[in-house]
């Protein structure tokens, strides 16, 4: 008597296709989050830089820098887009007449970024607190 031709996986092929995913996803998934901070980064930069901008307009037209982006710069929010940076106002050199420091500080998952907090100031001046493992920061 013949036996029927039965198909299917082996439980050791399983076991192969498993162990290469999981491989394969040891090395996909710490440089797809490098990717993302990096793309949420950018979304910092242009917070801080349309900020830049209306503290030059509002120097224009006041003779001083703005302390509020809300309240002087009639800003909706002081954070981003989508919650990954929220921007404070300093002043450079003890008085907002003489100049500012726009400090962009990572939230929510960003704040695991390497770059972590992103400044400009009144003087174009870009830098970061943290270190630029992951890319440039600016």
């Amino acid at each position: 008597m013949r036996r029927p031709h039965v198909s299917g996986f082996t439980l050791i092929e399983l076991m192969i296709v498993v162990a290469v995913i999981a491989v394969l996803t040891m090395i996909a998934l710490p440089s797809y989050t490098k990717y993302t901070f990096r793309a949420r980064r950018a979304e910092g930069q242009e917070l801080l830089l349309r900020t830049a901008t209306a503290q030059e307009r509002y120097y224009s037209t006041y003779n001083t820098y703005a302390g509020s982006l809300t309240t002087d710069l009639k800003f909706a929010s002081d954070t981003s887009t989508n919650g990954y940076y929220k921007v404070t106002v300093a002043p450079l050199g003890g008085a907002l007449t003489s100049g500012y420091v726009l400090t962009a500080s990572a939230q929510l998952t960003q704040a695991g970024d390497a770059c972590k907090n992103l400044t400009l100031d009144s003087n174009g001046t870009k830098s970061q607190t943290g270190t630029t493992t992951n890319g440039r920061c600016w």
